[in-house]
């Protein structure tokens, strides 16, 4: 027969259940606890690059590859076709105005400059010979015309004769008539002679002009042909840097042709290309930042190319101090054209974090955490984005590349 159990028994049973059970509970929150701890997530802090929102200027720019140049240079080329004959100054030399660098040979345009003499002399006496057949032909006519007004001075004599006769009844009436005929015959001869002499006068005057103008074009020719001869000696007008010159010796160069470059080294501006999608966005008076071994030069933009060369549009930029002792000739440098300015605004370093839209999620650290907020950009430039909204200034954020955190909300830092 079975006892029934007393009841401080079952209070006790019951107590070491619910000590049991507060147990149980216990270590489970402990155990959710720490796997919370262990699975948060979190990164280093030393592998994190950051920046501090501060205060200052942003420039919006584009970016434009450049290369220093000398802000002048003299490109010498070949006055005549000819072959090189002797280069007297080697690359890297200075060089005095008036100093020959590069010798031509001269002989094929010696033999054309006397060629040319030659025929100058013949057309001289072309000229003369012209005048004198011109002169002669002039004196026909002018002799034709004189015997001309002699008939008609007899003429008038025999009319007025006829007249005479007829008043005093020994002549005809038909005799008068005839005699006025023949001399309107004879004026209208005379008269005929008269234009003809201004008409050979005026052909005359063509003809030797004519001739005049062969005999001047030949005369420029020549001197133009003994002028590039004096030139033959290639030298510069001005003094400089010899940067280049033609060495081949015994080549055959045509009149054009660069034989030799003299720069100013004193001087230098830049040439720099960009892509033919900002053709619209270049204009001369624009100004421009050139970095050139981590130093910042100002300047403008001087002028612009019209033509777009395999997508490329090129740009030359003056400096504002074009002597500044950096500068070399063919420096690497990059250009950056300033379009938008803006002054004391919200700023932050540009890096890998910014990924070029106006609103992004970046990581602000604060109590040991990286914490996602969502930023609105405006404006940036090669170094600074401009803070619209989202932060406030002395924020830290991650500048370094987060694309692998996107989704996560914090991260834990680690030493």
């Amino acid at each position: 027969m079975d006892r029934a159990i007393a009841d401080s028994i079952q209070t006790q049973r019951k107590h070491r259940r619910w000590l049991l059970l507060a147990g149980l509970a216990v270590l489970a929150l402990g155990v959710v606890l720490a796997f919370r701890t262990v699975l948060k997530p979190s990164i280093s802090r030393a592998s994190l690059q950051t920046a501090t929102v501060e205060t200052g200027d942003v420039e919006a720019s584009l970016t434009a590859a450049g290369t220093v140049i000398p802000g002048r240079e003299a490109v010498l080329t070949s006055p005549i076709q000819s072959t090189i004959r002797r280069v007297a100054v080697a690359v890297g030399a200075k060089v005095k105005p008036g100093e020959t660098i590069l010798e031509l040979d001269k002989e094929q345009a010696t033999s054309s400059l006397a060629k040319l003499d030659d025929e100058q002399l013949r057309n001289q006496n072309k000229n003369s010979q012209l005048q004198l057949t011109l002169e002669r032909s002039l004196n026909d006519l002018r002799t034709q015309a004189e015997v001309q007004a002699a008939k008609v001075r007899g003429l008038q004599l025999t009319l007025r004769d006829e007249q005479q006769l007829l008043k005093i009844g020994s002549g005809t009436a038909e005799n008068v008539r005839q005699a006025e005929l023949n001399l309107t015959v004879a004026q209208l001869e005379a008269q005929r002679l008269t234009r003809q002499i201004q008409t050979q006068q005026r052909s005359n005057a063509a003809d030797v002009r004519e001739l005049g103008y062969t005999v001047s074009m030949q005369q420029r020719s020549i001197a133009e042909l003994a002028g590039k001869l004096r030139q033959a000696d290639i030298s510069s007008q001005q003094p400089g840097v010899l940067t280049w010159v033609n060495e081949n010796i015994g080549t055959t160069v045509q009149a054009g042709d660069p034989l030799a470059r003299v720069a100013d080294l004193s001087s230098f501006r830049v040439r720099a290309t960009i892509t033919d999608s900002y053709a619209e966005a270049l204009h001369p008076g624009d100004p421009v930042v050139v970095r050139a071994n981590d130093t910042d030069l100002r300047g403008t933009i001087s002028t612009v190319s019209p033509s777009v060369d395999k997508g490329v549009v090129t740009f030359y930029a003056q400096l504002d101090n074009p002597h500044h002792p950096l500068l070399r000739a063919n420096l690497r440098a990059d250009v950056f054209v300033v379009t938008r300015a803006h002054h004391s605004v919200l700023r932050v370093k540009n890096g890998p974090y910014y990924l070029g839209g106006k609103e992004q999620p970046v990581f602000v650290l604060a109590d040991g955490r990286a914490v996602r907020r969502t930023v609105r950009f405006g404006d940036s430039n090669f170094d600074y984005v401009q803070v619209l909204s989202g932060l406030r200034m002395g924020d830290e954020i991650v500048v370094s590349d987060m694309k692998d955190h996107v989704d996560t909300p914090e991260l834990k830092l680690k030493d």
